[in-house]
């Protein structure tokens, strides 16, 4: 599934083509795609024809495009989403449910394809509420500051907690919450009420970074390692985005369908029977929530 640093690639590059444009058509070849829009307050192809998009905002896993009808279109990337940009005319993309025809000012008619393969993410035009804090609802990167749009949050994303690269992430509030968890470490870490953003992959190159058990209660952390986890949380995301993300397959591209390349730098994740880097000892993969955690046994003890 896209973590952080993949969606934030599609974020990125999706601002600059869609920011001012305004949406003139709308193509449903899946319907299963909308399975979170809620027809009550109308219907999605008429709730976002005619509309202008104001930016490309991120929270987590979780991406808006705020509207200027005061209402958003939230994408869910899902196991295997992909929001492409296309040439009016481009071949079909295999897999393609939803397509937004764009017009913008400066750079003309486009193409925003949703593709999914196994069709668990979702497109939905959703209503925007205030932020609880009073703070930015999500990272938008530059441009307009101070705008209305920035300090609500779609109501399906508003129960998210902040991720660790966003500007008005807490990271004391942080803490203190780490401090009640009676859970292991990792699930806390998965959990996107506490810290959004962080799934299976980074979670255990973080954990790796950090020399901490993925079963280390939560609570047993003094400040000082978990500051050191929150450290290494904030630089694995930042060199995933440098890289482009993690690609295992062609399940997840940027918006030019492009793989990113931080698979070749993970030091834990799927390298089980492969040496530690930092004493030798062969990595192992233990079953954890239905997937697996990679570790170190010397390295990562379990206090």
């Amino acid at each position: 599934m896209p973590e952080l640093p993949e969606v934030e690639i599609v974020r990125s590059g999706l601002q600059p083509a869609v920011t001012a444009a305004r949406v003139t058509g709308v193509e449903i070849f899946d319907e299963r795609s909308l399975r979170r829009h809620v027809p009550a307050a109308g219907s999605f192809t008429d709730q976002l024809t005619g509309r202008r998009i104001l930016a490309a905002v991120r929270r987590g896993k979780f991406l808006w495009l705020p509207l200027d009808s005061g209402r958003a279109l939230v994408i869910h990337l899902g196991m295997s989403g992909q929001v492409l940009l296309r040439t009016p005319g481009a071949a079909p993309d295999r897999m393609l449910r939803i397509r937004l025809t764009l017009e913008h000012p400066t750079n003309g008619e486009l193409w925003v394809n949703f593709v999914d393969q196994r069709v668990f993410g979702s497109m939905a035009v959703d209503t925007m509420v205030a932020t609880s804090d009073g703070l930015p609802g999500g990272y938008f990167g530059t441009g307009e500051t101070d705008a209305a749009w920035q300090y609500r949050i779609p109501s399906q994303v508003a129960h998210i907690a902040r991720d660790p690269i966003d500007p008005s992430f807490s990271s004391s509030a942080f803490f203190r919450a780490l401090a009640r968890k009676n859970t292991g470490i990792k699930r806390a870490l998965l959990d996107q009420n506490l810290i959004s953003g962080i799934g299976n992959i980074y979670a255990d190159e973080a954990l790796f970074a950090a020399r901490i058990h993925y079963e280390q209660p939560a609570a047993s952390l003094s400040r000082a390692r978990a500051a050191t986890l929150l450290a290494a949380v904030r630089t694995i995301l930042e060199r995933a985005l440098a890289e482009g993300g993690t690609s295992f397959d062609a399940q997840y591209v940027n918006v030019n369908g492009q793989s990113g390349y931080f698979a070749h730098s993970l030091e834990a994740y799927g390298r089980q029977g492969t040496p530690c880097s930092r004493c030798g000892t062969l990595l192992v993969r233990e079953q954890f929530m239905n997937r697996g955690s990679h570790f170190c046994p010397r390295c990562q003890r379990l206090r």
